[in-house]
């Protein structure tokens, strides 16, 4: 058992340490949404923070559960103003949105709902986990 432990901890450091970025390389962060307008808000806010003092670094949004709902036609803030123009202004910038699908099945969602800008992932669990571990994407949740 004790051999196991020990190839696991090497494996995951390997790829750990192929998943770091070499100086210069722009940061990469997945921002983790699912709990609703008000969390979205706040991960806007705070993209567009982190865009001003790194305009560099390579941001995905990943969505699912309420997290979604931002991400929706016709989806408001509190102050009635529109998400997707915030959206919009972001994707110019480079950011990138993914919702998940199972999410929009299990709350029978049509597609057609999700706003063109974002992209729909299988599942938005997976998908943080596999920027995480696969792409070396540093986790963010507002």
């Amino acid at each position: 058992m004790r051999s196991a432990r020990m190839w696991l901890a090497a494996g995951l450091a390997a790829v750990a340490l192929g998943a770091m970025a070499s100086p210069g390389d722009p940061v990469r962060v997945v921002y983790h949404v699912n709990e609703g307008n008000d969390q979205a808000t706040q991960a806007l806010r705070n993209i567009r923070n982190h865009l001003s003092v790194d305009p560099k670094v390579k941001i995905v949004v990943v969505t699912h559960a309420a997290g979604i709902n931002f991400l929706l036609r016709d989806a408001q803030d509190k102050n009635g103003n529109p998400y997707e123009v915030a959206v919009q202004d972001l994707v110019s910038r480079g950011v990138e949105f993914r919702v998940c699908n199972i999410t929009l099945t299990s709350r029978n969602i049509d597609p057609k709902q999700v706003i063109e800008e974002a992209k729909i992932v299988p599942s938005g669990v997976a998908e943080v986990s596999r920027l995480q571990f696969q792409e070396g994407y540093a986790y963010l949740k507002p």
